[in-house]
């Protein structure tokens, strides 16, 4: 079981590094006023987004689960900490949303939008540590 926890981690990490990144990508396409700039991010975007943090994000999960089979965790912080994976497998998927929005050039938001746009994986990520590192309950 230790090394499906090590996976876990590592795509866990993975898909935040991807969560982080993707969003800043957007605050600099947002910006961006040149044809082969755009062209560019859209390439960057999709690439992040279908290479790295959906496998990421799928592989997480499924480790997860598996982790939670072989330990038969339970406990008021573990329904906690599945709740925020919920809010961070939908905060994943309008990432995609936006990608297509970009993608076919129908962006509606500011750079200053996905700057604020961009903490909200952080927060999620510091109660998802807390809880599985405290147990508060």
């Amino acid at each position: 079981m230790l090394w499906i926890k090590s996976l876990h981690i590592i795509f866990v990490v993975a898909w935040f590094a991807g969560l982080f990144y993707l969003p800043r990508l957007f605050v600099y396409h947002a910006t961006s006023e040149d044809l082969p700039g755009i062209e560019r991010f859209k390439v960057m975007e999709r690439k992040l987004y279908y290479g790295i943090m959906g496998p990421s994000a799928m592989l997480t999960v499924v480790f997860g689960l598996w982790l939670w089979l072989g330990y038969g965790i339970s406990g008021g912080w573990l329904h906690a900490k599945l709740a925020l994976v919920v809010m961070l497998i939908v905060y994943h998927l309008y990432c995609g949303r936006l990608l297509a929005d970009f993608k076919h050039d129908r962006n509606r938001h500011s750079h200053v939008y996905y700057r604020w746009f961009n903490e909200i994986p952080v927060l999620i990520l510091i109660g998802v540590v807390i809880l599985v590192v405290v147990k508060p309950w």
